[in-house]
Parts: C-alpha cells; sequence; structure tokens
C-alpha cells in the first residue's frame, strides 16, 4: 500500500472506530488494514491509535496526524474531481488526422460543426495521403480507411466507404457503355495509385461471384480529386469513391456504369494512439461521428452543400 492509500487508510479507521469497517469500505482485509496502521505509525516513530475492546480512538498525535491526513484527503478528492471534469469537457487542442479527399469533402464540415458546439475546442486538422506515425507527430485522432494492420493503436469502426465505377456521358457516347467488367480492356481506366494491386479492378457480381480484371489507361494518380477531374474531362472510366463521384453524379457530368456489379468498399475506422487512455474530448469525437457513417452518408445535407463544394475547388 503506497502512502495516499495508506491516509486514506487511516482516515477511514479514525472516522469508523473500526479496524474491520474501514478495511470493508476500501475492499481490503482487516489484517491488512492492522498491517498497514502498525507500519505507518513505525514510520512515523509513534502512536496513532488507542486499541480497546470499546473501538479505535486516535491518540493526541494521531488526532493532529488525522486533521492533516484529512487536508490531503480533501484535495485529493478535489483534484480527482478536477481532473475528472477537465476530461468531461471538450476544450484544449484536438490533433485530427485523414487523407486529403476525404478530408476536404466529409471531415472537414464536420469539424466544423463540431467545434460550433464546443467553442473552447481548439483543432489542428492535417490532410495527408501518406501514412502518419500518430506517436511521433503527436495525432490525437486519424480518420482511416481500408483494414487496420495489427498494431498497438487503438481504433474504432465508423463505417463504410463504397466505391462506383463511374464515366461522363460524352465519354460513354464516344467510347460505348460497358456491359460486362470484361470489355474494361478495351476501354481507357484512370487508376488510382494508393491502393495495391491498383492494375486490376476487382467486382462482386449479384450472385456473389468475384471478377478481377486488367486494366491500363493514360493516368495514374494518388489524388481522388485529380482523377475525378480527369473523367469529367472524359479521359476514361475512373472507379472513385461515392464520397468524391456523388456531386458529379446528381449534376449529370458522370454516370455509374456496370452497376449489377460492386467494387470493394473500405472499412472506416477512426485511429487514436492508445486503447487504453483515450483522452475525454477524442472519445467524445468519435462518439459524435458513430452513426454518422450509415446508409448513403456521402449524401450531405443541404445546409452543408455550399461548404463542401468550396473546399473541393480549392
Amino acid at each position: 500500500m503506497d502512502r495516499i492509500q495508506g491516509i486514506a487508510l487511516f482516515v477511514r479507521v479514525v472516522e469508523t472506530g473500526s479496524f474491520s469497517k474501514a478495511a470493508t469500505s476500501l475492499g481490503i482485509t482487516q489484517p491488512t488494514a492492522t498491517k498497514h496502521i502498525a507500519f505507518l505509525e513505525k514510520r512515523l516513530g509513534s502512536l496513532l491509535l488507542h486499541r480497546s475492546t470499546r473501538g479505535v480512538t486516535p491518540t493526541e498525535i494521531g488526532q493532529i496526524y488525522y486533521e492533516k491526513c484529512k487536508v490531503i484527503s480533501r484535495e485529493l478528492e478535489d483534484a480527482d474531481n478536477l481532473a475528472a471534469l477537465l476530461q468531461s469537457k471538450i476544450q484544449g487542442k484536438l490533433s485530427i488526422s485523414s487523407s486529403v479527399a476525404f478530408g476536404r469533402r466529409i471531415l472537414t464540415p464536420l469539424v466544423l460543426e463540431f467545434m460550433s458546439q464546443h467553442p473552447q475546442l481548439q483543432v489542428h486538422l492535417s490532410l495527408d495521403d501518406h501514412y502518419v506515425n500518430l506517436v511521433e507527430e503527436g495525432i490525437d485522432l486519424a480518420i482511416r480507411m481500408g483494414r487496420l494492420p495489427d498494431s498497438s493503436l487503438g481504433s474504432r469502426y465508423l463505417g463504410l466507404n463504397p466505391w462506383v465505377l463511374v464515366a461522363s456521358p460524352a465519354y460513354l457516347e464516344e467510347h460505348g457503355t460497358p456491359k460486362h467488367p470484361t470489355e474494361l480492356a478495351e476501354h481507357q481506366a484512370l487508376i488510382y495509385s494508393s491502393v495495391q494491386d491498383n492494375h486490376r479492378w476487382h467486382f462482386s457480381g449479384a450472385d456473389g461471384a468475384a471478377l478481377s480484371v486488367p486494366v491500363k489507361g493514360p493516368l495514374y494518380s494518388n489524388n481522388l480529386s485529380t482523377l475525378l477531374a480527369a473523367t469529367i474531362a472524359k479521359m476514361g472510366l475512373a472507379a472513385l469513391p461515392w464520397y468524391v463521384a456523388h456531386r458529379s453524379v446528381k449534376k449529370g457530368n458522370l454516370q455509374p456504369i456496370l452497376t449489377d456489379w460492386t467494387l470493394p468498399s473500405q472499412e472506416i475506422h477512426a485511429v487514436f494512439s492508445s486503447p487504453r487512455l483515450v483522452p475525454g474530448k477524442v472519445s467524445q469525437y468519435i462518439d459524435w461521428l458513430q452513426g454518422y457513417f450509415v446508409g448513403n452518408w456521402w449524401e450531405r445535407p443541404e445546409n452543408q452543400t455550399q461548404l463542401v463544394e468550396s473546399i473541393s475547388t480549392q
């Protein structure tokens, strides 16, 4: 038992007048409580308690020691309460990391909305398509796509990020619309270079059958906005996340193709540096995000349309 626990035990013994009651309230045995009080008296070189068949009472020195210990106990309780209060409040700095496209189109409006609800919060939002080491970079929270490798990081599942195969109506009018994935060999593919096996596109049919087809084309890029722009410019077909393609599809600038087949979806995770000690502002922001990425979540609320579009064009 450390000194703080010993102080708490001594205070409880004096207040209850009983070793057994004090031990029960602290979840230890009576012999353990008796042993630690005896050790405390030996360390201080003073008798702190009178023991009798009627109970336990403090000596003169024990009473003075009790008053001091009571002050210490109150200060410790106040410190614990303050820490709990600060943990429950959403304030201070929150560092968030995300990929560029997802950060601009989806996360930024959500961060700004969360900040408006918590004016004492200061957010450092970093958008980068490269892997970020949370510990080395001092990042509190990252939003990541795909399956997570085994690591010491903590994570919470948020939802799925579905993809869609699209082309501009002008491209399809000129080159024809593929009816089956095997026909993609006859078309120009605009390829996202940040995924493994990017020279092949993987599909699942309505019956669950898997099909992998090779693709090639004039443009490889690790930037989804670049691929979106090239697709609208009728340079070829592209596999894009729905959150990237949605507005262009809605406006008629792009058209989904091979809709009887589906591309693999990515899992969306909130990732943080420690699975055990999670700051309150981090866990509360994740709680706030939880449940957002369900259904057709990429279909943004109308009141965020202007904000998303202004960010996406920068």
